[in-house]
């Protein structure tokens, strides 16, 4: 027995068997679906970076909301002080490049109505009632004439203009304006059609005669000091009304100062929890097959 399987022969039954199991080794580890297999992906990917600027990017907006709510409550204070001041009297030949450091000042105006060149902006509501705002030439009593903003009117009194059209010399407290600002969604205005939408008071100008007929770019808002029941008078009468002497900037910027920083915290935290499941998720072992 021991001449036919001898030490040799039996050694290279062993030798052969352990190569056997190292071949099926393999051959079963290569059998293992991808699914199972693991896979490295890169940290630095498009979303990654998305999801790490955002923070960044609207805390930095965030910050400049803040500065620019600052900016904003000091132009209100200042521009109620000079509300507070008493009224001016302006020059018969007004400097217009300095107006802008003069806006919301009150003034103090004489003169009469030019009634035929009156301006009719709509739409206007005041109080829940629809109409128009009425700008009419002021021929002022030193030869020059100025643009006044008359005040509201109800839409009733429109059609034949049939509000009140005061004859004869006039003394009006007002504040100074410049042309206002016109957004997207304003149409053009059409004077030759009598539209007028927004206030610019170049246009204006040239409506009312402009330079050759003396009139000066130079727009005042008329100024209602009354109680309710004397406006509910007036809107009855057709009696134009005024403006109230108060500073009308739209402040907005506290509630953008709050979401910008809102969303800086909320997209910090998710780059966070992406940051953790990333690392828990590399720090996994997939079972080994032998």
């Amino acid at each position: 027995m021991f001449r036919v399987f001898g030490l040799p022969t039996f050694g290279r039954l062993i030798r052969s068997g352990s190569v056997l199991r190292t071949r099926l080794a393999h051959s079963a580890r290569a059998d293992v679906p991808t699914i199972y297999k693991q896979r490295k992906e890169p940290w630095l990917t498009p979303t990654m970076v998305l999801i790490g600027i955002m923070p960044v990017f609207t805390f930095a907006l965030g910050t400049w909301q803040l500065h620019r709510l600052k900016w904003k409550v000091a132009l209100i204070d200042e521009l109620e002080e000079k509300l507070q001041l008493p009224p001016l009297r302006l020059p018969n030949k007004i400097n217009t490049s300095v107006l802008p450091d003069f806006v919301y000042r009150k003034v103090a105006l004489k003169g009469r109505w030019d009634h035929a060149q009156s301006m009719i902006f709509i739409p206007r509501v005041r109080d829940g009632v629809h109409g128009a705002h009425v700008v009419t030439p002021l021929l002022r009593e030193n030869g020059s004439t100025v643009l006044v903003d008359r005040g509201f009117v109800s839409k009733e009194f429109m059609p034949n203009r049939s509000y009140q059209q005061h004859e004869g010399e006039v003394e009006i407290l007002g504040m100074l304006r410049t042309t206002q600002l016109r957004n997207a969604f304003t149409p053009d205005n059409h004077p030759e059609e009598g539209k007028w939408y927004w206030t610019d008071v170049e246009a204006m100008t040239e409506f009312a005669g402009g330079e050759k007929a003396n009139v000066q770019p130079v727009f005042v808002e008329q100024i209602f000091e009354g109680h309710a029941g004397e406006a509910n008078t007036r809107l009855e009468k057709g009696v134009p009304i005024g403006r109230a002497p108060t500073v009308d900037l739209r402040n907005a910027h506290l509630s953008y100062v709050v979401t910008w920083y809102a969303l800086s915290g909320l997209t910090a935290f998710m780059f966070a929890r992406v940051v953790r499941n990333r690392r828990h998720t590399s720090g996994r072992r997939l079972p080994r097959y032998n």
